[in-house]
C-alpha cells in the first residue's frame, strides 16, 4: 500500500509532531475494515497496547484506504479533557487529501494536526520519552 519512501515520510511526520507533545501517536493501515472504522479503530488501539503510557494520550490515527475509512481516536487522557468534535477537523483535512488520491500527503497533515492539538493539553516535557514505537502497523 505504501512504498518504505512513503513510510518513511509518515514515520517523520510522526516524530516532528511528538517532539512538540508528551502525546504519542501511531498510524494504522488496514487492508480492511470490517464495519464502522471507530469500532475497527478502537480494536486496533487495544491491539498495539496504546493505553500505555503515562499521561493515557496515546492517538490512532486509523485508515483502511480500500474502503475510504478513517479514524482518529484518542486514550481516556485525552478523552476526559477535550471536546467531543476534537478531532473532526483533523479528520476532514485528510478525507480530503484521500479524495485526491494523496494518502501519504494527507496521513501526514493529519498527523501534523494532531500534534498541534495534543501541545495545546500535553505539552513536551523536559524529558520528552518516546513512549510508542513511531513506525507504522499494518494488517
Amino acid at each position: 500500500m505504501l512504498t518504505k519512501n512513503e513510510q518513511n515520510i509518515i514515520v517523520q511526520a510522526i516524530r516532528d509532531a511528538e517532539s512538540k507533545t508528551s502525546g504519542e501517536i501511531r498510524v494504522h493501515i488496514a487492508r480492511h475494515c470490517k464495519g464502522d472504522a471507530l469500532d475497527c479503530a478502537v480494536k486496533a488501539f487495544n491491539r498495539l497496547k496504546m493505553d500505555k503510557t503515562r499521561h493515557r494520550n496515546g492517538t490512532l490515527i486509523y485508515v483502511a484506504p480500500e474502503e475510504k475509512q478513517l479514524a482518529v481516536i484518542g486514550d481516556i487522557g485525552i478523552n476526559k479533557i477535550v471536546p467531543d468534535d476534537f478531532w473532526d477537523h483533523a479528520v476532514s483535512t485528510m478525507l480530503s487529501f484521500f479524495k485526491q488520491d494523496k494518502l501519504t500527503e494527507g496521513i501526514c497533515e493529519g498527523i501534523r494536526q494532531v500534534g498541534i492539538l495534543l501541545k495545546q493539553y500535553f505539552p513536551a516535557e523536559a524529558q520528552n520519552i518516546n513512549e510508542l514505537p513511531d513506525d507504522i502497523s499494518f494488517d
